[in-house]
């Protein structure tokens, strides 16, 4: 299954799929977003509470979940991973993408829905859907697809992939954290991993915020010295939106890269490893993951 679809995609798999929504903001519960209108059918996926395991200093503000917990979660949500899932948010995509790619390294077909709820013609829905429980089968995490933050700082191969926009990437304001009340500390450091390359997600985007065409995602890649996924290591501020690469990678038919879950949440806060500050020749616009 491709990692990006249209809306006119799903009309014509309606019957065979699941849509999830995966809105997300770091100043208000998705979930409010959803009782306001959501994609008629769609269940809500929570990004803090169904795709996050436990947070702690070592983690980064939004690790990935043990096995059990995922299961658990997609299995409250009507999912047992038989039947495609799209899903989708109103940030180009960016957030949805850790739901979805957490399926598909599972085996689960799933796609974020390309341009999200803007590109569903008709009127939305503001009941809230409760499915039937479902049973999705705990399976672990495949070797290899995820990394800790000891085996980014000993690895001796591999690209680092950071995917926030290049402010942050150069350390020109401060990090989130804090704000979010995520990671008990003070200010994490700014700046980035030494030696990673900064290949923005949105830059993949076009300005209605639907994928962009795949030479395009390609040429972007390829000016960061990008050819092929297999030795990636994709990370951003808290291992959601560095998901989004991975999938545009597959997408521009690139391959299937790592996620470095704790990102530079968990990086930034490791005080005896190293960071850098700069340079990166884009200004970005804000983004919290």
């Amino acid at each position: 299954m491709d990692p990006f679809v249209t809306w006119r995609w799903c009309e014509t798999h309606r019957a065979s799929i699941s849509i999830a929504d995966a809105r997300w903001y770091w100043d208000r519960p998705g979930a409010d977003a959803y009782r306001a209108g959501h994609i008629p059918g769609a269940v809500f996926i929570d990004l803090d509470a169904d795709l996050t395991g436990d947070v702690g200093e070592a983690t980064g503000r939004q690790p990935f979940p043990e096995p059990e917990q995922f299961a658990a979660a997609m299995s409250d949500s009507g999912i047992d991973g038989t039947r495609p899932v799209v899903a989708y948010d109103d940030a180009g995509g960016v957030i949805a993408a850790r739901l979805v790619w957490m399926l598909r390294l599972l085996d689960v077909p799933a796609a974020v829905l390309s341009g999200g709820i803007g590109q569903y013609p008709g009127a939305l829905e503001t009941r809230v859907i409760r499915p039937e429980p479902a049973r999705f089968t705990p399976r672990p995490w495949p070797s290899g697809a995820l990394w800790s933050t000891t085996d980014v700082a000993t690895r001796t191969a591999g690209t680092l992939v950071d995917a926030r926009p290049a402010n942050r990437f150069r350390g020109d304001e401060p990090e989130v954290d804090s704000r979010l009340g995520k990671v008990p500390e003070a200010d994490p450091r700014r700046g980035h991993i030494p030696e990673a390359v900064n290949v923005p997600c949105r830059d993949h985007l076009e300005k209605s915020g639907m994928i962009a065409p795949r030479e395009h995602v390609r040429q972007t890649f390829a000016a960061a010295g990008i050819q092929d996924a297999t030795n990636v290591i994709s990370y951003c501020g808290a291992g959601v939106t560095a998901c989004h690469n991975l999938l545009a990678m597959e997408y521009a038919g690139l391959g299937r890269g790592a996620l470095y879950p704790g990102s530079w949440s968990a990086w930034s806060r490791t005080l005896h490893l190293p960071t850098e500050l700069g340079p990166a020749d884009r200004d970005d616009p804000a983004d919290v993951n």
